[in-house]
């Protein structure tokens, strides 16, 4: 199965837009965890299994585990999720862009090393550093396009030759040049719902990965009003802290549950 067509089967079977974001911070994790070897495997395998009937997507970011050389435990936690919950599509948060032979050993990582069925990439290098990616025509690329934290304005509304904000240059990209295969999607941040709706009016119902809520502080109904697809959906809505981090307590686990549980119910509230 694509990624597309796991994605909208996981959008319509869930009833959910929420994707749990996955960034482990061990020194955040709670008391029965501190000191394990498999602590990040362990937390991350606990905060899927509680969440996964809220969610439409899981999102790991690969920093979070690559920092602390725990690749292995992230290799085994997709294997993981592609077992026990095989419906959620796995995006792996690593923002590569890089040239053409080295994007083709990260395309490798992402997709044959993890098993993930998108990859978030950079396209500041151009289409030859997205090709490799686009190779792997089940997978899914997401593409940043404008990003939730206040710095990307400094290049994001740059504007081209013909005045549009460079932002929607690149989505005008990635729904006309780029998707060829109907495997791509975009990032664009909860904290500019107004840019969301330019970049949905210029792509139509291409999937949009919207992180910013919770911590970060964006603003749900804006969110869902601005980003939504013809259907109601197109979107994963990505919250990681908020949910991961909900207590610290014994009750770490239903916690958890709970936030994503309210968040899918915002969302959906506001759809």
């Amino acid at each position: 199965m694509t990624f597309t067509k796991k994605l909208e089967h996981a959008w319509s079977t869930s009833g959910s837009l929420l994707t749990v974001g996955l960034d482990p911070d061990p020194q955040r994790f709670p008391a029965e965890l501190q000191g394990r070897p498999d602590a990040i495997f362990e937390f991350c395998r606990s905060i899927v299994d509680v969440t996964a009937q809220y969610a439409c997507a899981i999102k790991p970011q690969i920093a979070y585990f690559s920092a602390q050389r725990a690749e292995d435990q992230l290799e085994a936690l997709c294997a993981y999720i592609g077992e026990h919950h095989p419906g959620l599509p796995i995006v792996l948060d690593a923002k590569r862009g890089d040239i053409g032979s080295t994007a083709e050993q990260y395309a490798r990582e992402a997709f044959e090393r993890y098993q993930a069925d998108a990859v978030t990439v950079n396209p500041y290098m151009g289409l030859d550093s997205l090709e490799p990616y686009l190779a792997w025509k089940s997978k899914g690329v997401v593409i940043l396009c404008r990003t939730s934290n206040k710095g990307g304005s400094d290049l994001q509304f740059l504007e081209t030759r013909d005045g549009t904000p460079l932002y929607l240059h690149v989505a005008g990209l990635a729904a006309e040049r780029w998707n060829t295969n109907g495997q791509c999607a975009l990032v664009v941040g909860a904290t500019f719902p107004e840019e969301i709706a330019k970049v949905r009016a210029r792509v139509g119902d291409m999937p949009l990965l919207i992180p910013g809520i919770g911590a970060q502080g964006g603003d749900i109904p804006s969110t869902v009003q601005a980003g939504r697809d013809s259907r109601g959906a197109g979107m994963m809505i990505n919250s990681s802290r908020a949910i991961l981090y909900a207590s610290g307590g014994d009750d770490w686990r239903v916690a958890a549950a709970h936030a994503a549980r309210a968040t899918r119910d915002a969302i959906n509230a506001a759809r």
